[in-house]
């Protein structure tokens, strides 16, 4: 989805894009957010990523894909995305590019658009940045879904997820654009920034920071990797031709000054305020006492949080549209209320579509620098992950895992050890059509309509999600105190079809409760729509 003409951008955004087909430097993205926490700086010392998957190009379903014992000399194909108008929504088409050697052993792990966590507690989180043009290249076999799913099935942590990755780049090379994979273990989480290594080439440039046990981070659709510590392997990893292809495409020259990887391979990432300004709330919001300038064009790699962030935190930083902030975007929305007091209007929209803007000039979605909001009606999935080093693998694993726009949603816990999901959850929504078989539906329904009144409605959303999400949150600790009472190292089946069952009841409860909210929401609101 790399764009440069705003009409472009307005339906890549809604409609998702083929990284393949469009250029991939842009001014403006509209894509995933990703916010990562190290173990001191969470509430309860696990360590996190997470992920918006912004493009309703996406598929929404989730499937467990399990482990499994390979043959010498069994092949993987690899695949890259098409866009495909021939389903009954515009989805994407795998389209298979070649062959690259199985590995003999895979672990289990779950397979969203951008596979997301493993049964070794290892997650993903991903935000496309783009980065130069002339740097994509054709010349390889993994693209960014690929690679996630390769890093998972056969990686424990994150150390060797990114050495593997980079093994595997250098031997069959990248064909996407520019992307951030925010990769976290029991132990640590890191952000790995990866791009082409230029047009008729093949391999890939890539470079990987961690994050500080008692920081958060962000990635918001921009490079933000500045400066490498060459003598420092404890935070820092790099592909071996990290400076080489700067200095050969004259982006930067060692008496310049030192080299800095978002300004060399993505230059227009730090001038886009549709990044800038999500990296800037996502730490206004964790650490306010920073005070940081919300128009400054680099923000710290990462952060110390005002306090420790528990999962609640993050909750409400995905569901975040800058209410209460000059960036609000149901701002100049006003009517006057029963008592004549000019206030914002019921149906002040901070997801309106950018041709309702141009019509009424007003703040929602978009506003007049291109920014967006954290929480966007776009978003096709979201995941929190949650990783435990004092828990077994199949208990200390969890991922939160939200449809639709989070703002009008629930996040479902699913722990990584599950053999098998609702069949709602598997089923593809934009395959379908709009199907009560496939969960992705009755949310998206629900934020469809929520969206035509905001003022009320987030008030009536409120009320229903936010006891379940509590409940949710706050049963955790019972739910694995069972678990682990059943737990046997040598026989799992016990945990893990408890497990199993526990999270595919959250999973029914949300989908059930999102079809009777809606339900209500068309009652409650007959005629005002």
């Amino acid at each position: 989805m790399k764009i440069k003409s705003l009409i472009i951008i307005w339906s890549i955004a809604v409609w998702g894009g083929l990284k393949a087909q469009v250029p991939v430097e842009t001014e403006d993205r509209y894509e995933c957010t990703t916010i990562t926490v190290g173990k001191k700086a969470s509430d309860d010392g696990s360590v996190r990523t997470s992920h918006t998957d912004d493009s309703h190009r996406s598929r929404s379903n989730i499937l467990v894909t399990p482990a499994a014992t390979h043959k010498q000399g069994t092949k993987l194909t690899m695949y890259q995305r098409v866009w495909c108008d021939t389903t009954k929504m515009k989805s994407y088409l795998d389209v298979p590019v070649g062959d690259i050697p199985q590995a003999p052993q895979t672990f289990a792990f779950f397979n969203t658009a951008y596979p997301c966590m493993n049964e070794k507690q290892l997650g993903i989180g991903e935000s496309t940045f783009g980065g130069r043009g002339e740097l994509k290249s054709d010349e390889g076999l993994i693209d960014c879904q690929r690679l996630c799913g390769l890093m998972l099935a056969r990686c424990a942590t994150a150390r060797e997820a990114i050495r593997t990755a980079g093994e595997l780049l250098d031997e069959f090379g990248w064909i996407d654009a520019g992307e951030c994979l925010t990769i976290a273990d029991k132990n640590e989480v890191w952000h790995m920034e990866i791009v082409g290594p230029g047009k008729g080439k093949k391999g890939a440039v890539w470079a990987a920071q961690r994050v500080p046990d008692e920081h958060i981070s962000v990635n918001a659709n921009a490079s933000r990797i500045r400066e490498i510590d060459i003598n420092n392997p404890d935070d820092f990893m790099f592909s071996k031709n990290v400076f080489e292809v700067a200095i050969d495409n004259d982006w930067w020259n060692p008496g310049d000054g030192p080299f800095e990887f978002c300004y060399a391979y993505a230059p227009s990432t730090r001038n886009s305020m549709a990044c800038r300004r999500r990296e800037w709330r996502v730490f206004n919001l964790l650490a306010p006492s920073l005070g940081l300038d919300a128009n400054t064009e680099n923000y710290p790699f990462s952060v110390k949080p005002d306090k420790p962030v528990s999962l609640q935190d993050m909750v409400t930083v995905f569901q975040d549209y800058y209410e209460g902030t000059p960036f609000d975007m149901r701002k100049n929305i006003m009517a006057p209320d029963d008592s004549g007091k000019i206030v914002m209007s019921p149906i002040a929209n901070p997801f309106m579509i950018r041709d309702e803007l141009k019509v009424h000039r007003v703040n929602g979605g978009w506003n007049e620098l291109g920014e967006r909001t954290i929480a966007v009606r776009f978003t096709m999935y979201a995941t929190i992950i949650q990783c435990r080093n004092w828990l077994p693998d199949e208990i200390g694993g969890v991922c939160w895992f939200a449809l639709d726009n989070v703002a009008s949603s629930v996040y479902v816990p699913i722990y990584c050890s599950v053999t098998d999901l609702p069949k709602t959850y598997q089923t593809c929504g934009r395959i379908t059509g709009f199907s009560r078989d496939a969960a992705w539906w009755a949310f998206n329904r629900l934020s469809s309509l929520a969206t035509r009144r905001w003022g009320e409605t987030q008030k009536d959303l409120q009320e229903v999600w936010q006891p379940l999400q509590t409940e949710w949150f706050e049963n955790q600790a019972k739910v694995e105190e069972q678990a682990l009472k059943l737990y046997d190292p040598k026989k799992k089946s016990k945990v893990l079809e408890y497990l199993t069952k526990y999270s595919s009841g959250c999973g029914n409860t949300a989908v059930n409760k999102a079809w009777d909210l809606g339900d209500a929401l068309w009652n409650k609101y007959d005629g005002m729509w």
